[in-house]
């Protein structure tokens, strides 16, 4: 009876401590599977650490590219029209061409024949008229006119652009075709003035005219950019 007894206690304590056992051993299992999982997070996070840097990266250098292919185009769309204002560009439009001839009235004995050939003034006062009625460019037999352009008497001749030409002077003119018109044609006008010593001035209007880029060298030897004041 006694012998039973300790069998039954021997299997008892065996089972303890095999569940002992097994209890260590699935503990030990899951902290090391806890363990792996954690190591799993830790590098999965610093993965995504280094790739959200790498994209942060990436967008600055698009952002860039693009501010800078921004100011590139900036920078040549505003060259684009300082070209234009200062002539250094051929241009089309509507505008009017101004045929301006020596006059075919021969003159009287005693009379001042330089009154009926034209002159620098003459060509300067038809000029002027457009300018002020809004010509945006101007050319004298195919010379474009800019800040720096002179129309000066050459002997029998007439220079524009250190460029001499003789009678007759074709001037165009781009801007609005009306206005351009009236502004010549106006009573006590240029065209007027002309005509009584009977210098010839014909006024066409052109839909679709063109006007040559300035060929001519712009040079400043003396003139400097003056410096801001940065106060």
């Amino acid at each position: 009876m006694l012998s039973m007894k300790q069998g039954r206690w021997s299997i008892a304590f065996v089972c303890m401590v095999l569940g002992f056992m097994l209890a260590v051993q699935f503990r030990s299992t899951q902290d090391a599977k806890n363990n792996i999982s954690y190591q799993r997070v830790e590098e999965l996070s610093a993965r995504l650490l280094d790739t959200e840097k790498e994209r942060d990266a990436l967008q600055e250098e698009i952002n860039s590219i693009k501010n800078s292919q921004e100011t590139n185009a900036s920078a040549e769309q505003r060259l684009k029209e300082l070209r234009v204002r200062s002539g250094l560009t051929a241009l089309e439009g509507p505008g009017v061409i101004v045929t301006i001839d020596d006059s075919k009235i021969a003159s009287k004995a005693g009379e001042n024949q330089n009154l009926y050939i034209i002159h620098d003034d003459d060509l300067l006062r038809v000029i002027n008229e457009l300018r002020a009625a809004g010509a945006e460019a101007i050319s004298v037999n195919g010379q474009r006119l800019i800040a720096s352009s002179e129309i000066r008497c050459a002997g029998p001749t007439l220079s524009v652009n250190n460029v001499r030409s003789a009678a007759p002077f074709e001037i165009r003119a781009l801007g609005d075709t009306q206005t351009l018109v009236n502004a010549l044609k106006m009573r006590g006008g240029v065209a007027e003035t002309l005509k009584v010593w009977g210098i010839q001035l014909d006024i066409k209007e052109a839909s679709a005219l063109q006007i040559p880029a300035y060929k001519g060298a712009s040079q400043y030897k003396y003139a400097r950019p003056v410096k801001e004041d940065a106060s």
